[in-house]
């Protein structure tokens, strides 16, 4: 486990968690073109962060994420991210369709989230059963 560890100037982490999120309302929109290009701007808007998506699966009305993330990042500043910038390229390229299930704002995901960490449970324990999600 300990080659796992990330090393930067004056500390050493590991710190993974699994983290789920909801489509308001549990509509279930997830599918198709619309799923792939949420799951392509996900990945992107951790590409252009300080976190790292190891692994992510959608089922219809959720997704589920394996993130590493490094100690000055908190879990909730994660979520807010995903969940703005996710929400605002959703309605840029799918309002008419996002307007059949949310005529009132322009939203798209529930306002919680579930979080667990994962410390130094096997990892890949963790990505088989988000990978049996979708």
């Amino acid at each position: 486990m300990k080659e796992n560890y990330i090393s930067k100037n004056r500390h050493k982490y590991y710190l993974k968690c699994h983290l789920i999120f909801c489509i308001k309302y549990r509509r279930k929109i997830l599918i198709g073109k619309f799923d792939n290009d949420i799951k392509a701007v996900l990945r992107s808007i951790a590409d252009n962060s300080d976190f790292d998506i190891g692994i992510m699966e959608t089922d219809k009305d959720h997704v589920h994420f394996l993130i590493s993330y490094p100690p000055k990042l908190s879990v909730t500043s994660m979520v807010r991210k995903l969940k703005q910038e996710s929400t605002v390229f959703a309605w840029q390229l799918y309002g008419n369709m996002l307007r059949q299930y949310f005529w009132k704002e322009k939203t798209l995901w529930s306002d919680g989230y579930f979080v667990c960490s994962i410390g130094e449970a096997n990892p890949n324990t963790i990505r088989e059963y988000i990978r049996n999600q979708g």
